[in-house]
This record gives C-alpha cells, structure tokens and sequence, in this order.
C-alpha cells in the first residue's frame, strides 16, 4: 500500500499537518497527525505493507509487536476510511 499523490506535510503552530494539493482542495481532507502518525506517514510514501509498518515502528520507537500492531492496524483503517490510499 502507499499514499495516493496530492498531500503535502507541514509544520503549522508547531503540529505536523496534512493538507491536499491541487486542484481539489477539499480541507476536510486536512488532518493533524502526533509524532507516530507523522513517522508512519512518511513510511507510506513509498509501497510498504502493514507487517513494514509495524516493524518500523518497532525499530523506531523500541516497542513490542503486541503494541505496535493494532496502533498501525487503526492508522491504516483511518487512512483507507478517508481514501487517502492507493
């Protein structure tokens, strides 16, 4: 899986915010996402699946499996909810 083109990152009053590019400027479609939000993110930039996912938030943050799974397992069902992947 990896993100569909036309979001951008940015940093606003100090939060990481996600906001649409282009033509279809929908800011319904801005989130705000916390450091492991904004961590897994940018690991969807390129093609990864969940299991990648989970074992980079493992070694990013010193984590077990156990806790680390259903956390990528609920961002990856937001994402999908608001069609934000490919």
């Amino acid at each position: 899986m990896k993100l569909k083109d036309g979001f951008i990152l940015r940093e606003v009053a100090g939060q990481t915010v996600v906001l649409p590019t282009g033509g279809d400027l929908n800011l319904n479609m801005m989130i705000t996402l916390n450091e492991t939000a904004k961590f897994l993110w940018e690991k969807l930039q390129s093609e990864i699946d969940e299991d990648g996912l989970v074992a980079a938030l493992i070694a990013e943050y010193a984590i077990d499996e156990e806790t680390a799974k259903p956390c990528v397992a609920s961002f990856v069902a937001e994402l999908k909810k608001h069609d934000f992947l490919v």
